[in-house]
């Protein structure tokens, strides 16, 4: 990643040529790359593609402090580090790599989305510094090697969670009714795996009176929700016939 195959690749691009002056910078997928590095006059950039590379380390990123989006997934890396100057930012994807620890994050004040699927997060240990980050909304926790139904508690203490996956980690299978518990236990959550969650729905209702009584009462609030729909059908039915019934009157009386 010299400073003159950066200048040329801008060019082929129709980027600009005065380095700082360019706001994003594809260097995806140039398999040859084994380090971050020759960024210093790049300090516009507010996105930066380092996708599918061979780097094994993040660091020489402290003159990209406008950076928003910063995406390293299908590399080598093996830690996440030396991320502090880039205090506006707001993505960072890291899936597909070999991270076993989720650490140095609290220092990103502005981070709204983490994307950590195929990694190698496996302990409760290794997730409980999400504790300090309250800023991530969404969370990709996919296909890694959690195993221990716990790391909800670590969960529960993030107040700006909504988007959640976890899908292909151990601990689900361990997690009996998984799906109504963490609709309960994460009551901000907006969509869960592959599927949303409506706050309002029947589904959470249901689920939290299954929490509360078992099957007899999710039952019961079940078949509340159904009579609540039938009655919002019929309403509108009515609501329909009458404005016939005045539409024919008013032609009648002319």
């Amino acid at each position: 990643m010299t400073k003159k195959f950066l200048r040329d690749h801008c060019k082929q691009l129709k980027l600009y040529q005065t380095p700082y002056l360019n706001d994003t910078l594809y260097l995806h997928y140039k398999v040859c790359f084994l380090r971050i590095e020759n960024l210093e006059e790049y300090t516009g950039l507010r996105c930066l593609w380092l996708e599918c590379n061979g780097l094994q380390q993040i660091e020489n990123l402290e003159n990209q402090t406008e950076l928003r989006c910063l995406f390293l997934q299908q590399n080598l890396i093996h830690k996440i580090e030396n991320l502090k100057p880039l205090q506006k930012l707001d993505s960072l994807n890291l899936s597909n790599n070999y991270i076993q620890t989720i650490e140095n994050l609290s220092c990103l004040p502005a981070l709204n989305t983490l994307q950590l699927s195929h990694n190698r997060v496996q302990t409760l240990q290794d997730i409980e510094h999400l504790k300090e980050c309250g800023s991530i909304s969404v969370l990709d926790l996919s296909h890694n090697r959690l195993d221990n139904p716990n790391i909800l508690t670590v969960l529960e203490l993030m107040p700006n969670l909504r988007v959640l996956n976890l899908m292909g980690n151990e601990l689900i299978k361990k997690i009996s009714n998984y799906r109504k518990v963490l609709t309960i236990r994460l009551k901000q959550l907006t969509y869960l795996d592959d599927r949303p969650v409506f706050p309002k729905d029947s589904r959470v209702a249901c689920a939290e009176a299954w929490a509360k009584g078992g099957r007899e009462a999710e039952k019961e609030e079940r078949e509340k929700w159904e009579t609540r729909e039938r009655r919002k059908i019929q309403d509108s039915i009515d609501a329909l016939t009458a404005i016939r019934r005045r539409a024919e009157e008013r032609k009648r009386l002319k």
